[in-house]
């Protein structure tokens, strides 16, 4: 086990904390204020956008899939895969030591913010229920957006989309998306430099061995 300065240790629980927070708290305003599901918000903002309009409101929905709406009904399968990706960056960072790059335990703290965000809505702990009263099985998701886009029609070259509607988030899926976009640009740009270089003695050993007994220094 790598030694880890504690320093970490309180960066990480800090972020971790913060941000699930406000993940959880931004979602139980949005769905007692609007109530589920598909529900909209009076208040809603737009601008222009490179070729098109950026939009964005509030709507109310349960995603029984992924990031993003991809892989619907698979509830169970994603509460596993999250457990084990957390178990999986606790040991990363703790145990095997890569704690010890702040920019790691910074982005590796978002991740795992939005992992336990999303987590803590599928196994059903924010107490939402059906008409029938059985607990929901789900991620709240709040966030609707509308962005410029492309679009391929079998052609070369795109068409560009003045409006594109992105599948509605929460912002643990926000910290999800930016904590793996911060891992791979550190990737992409770590040179190197940060790890230490192996010493160069600064003289031939063989000069630095004490003289032999009865040894004398030839004459200068």
């Amino acid at each position: 086990m790598t030694k880890v300065p504690r320093s970490r240790y309180g960066l990480f629980g800090a972020l971790v904390g913060g941000l699930l927070w406000t993940d959880l708290a931004t979602k139980s305003w949005a769905f007692k204020s609007l109530g589920y599901e598909y529900r909209h918000s009076d208040w809603s903002w737009s601008t222009g956008f490179f070729w098109g309009r950026f939009s964005i409101t509030f709507q109310t929905s349960f995603n029984r899939g992924a990031l993003f709406g991809m892989g619907q009904g698979w509830t169970g399968w994603f509460a596993t895969l999250s457990l084990l990706a957390l178990a999986g960056i606790i040991y990363w960072l703790f145990v095997r030591g890569e704690a010890r790059s702040p920019w790691v335990t910074f982005w590796m703290s978002l991740i795992a913010a939005g992992a336990l965000g999303n987590l803590y809505d599928r196994l059903g702990l924010h107490g939402c229920t059906d008409q029938a009263g059985r607990r929901i099985f789900a991620v709240r998701d709040f966030i609707d957006c509308s962005i410029p886009g492309l679009r391929w029609r079998g052609g070369t070259w795109p068409i560009l989309v003045p409006e594109f509607e992105w599948p509605l988030f929460n912002l643990a899926d926000v910290w999800l998306v930016l904590g793996t976009a911060g891992l791979v640009c550190l990737g992409v740009w770590s040179d190197g430099t940060s790890r230490p270089s192996p010493e160069i003695p600064d003289q031939d050993p063989v000069e630095r061995l004490p003289p032999a007994a009865g040894a004398t220094h030839p004459a200068s």
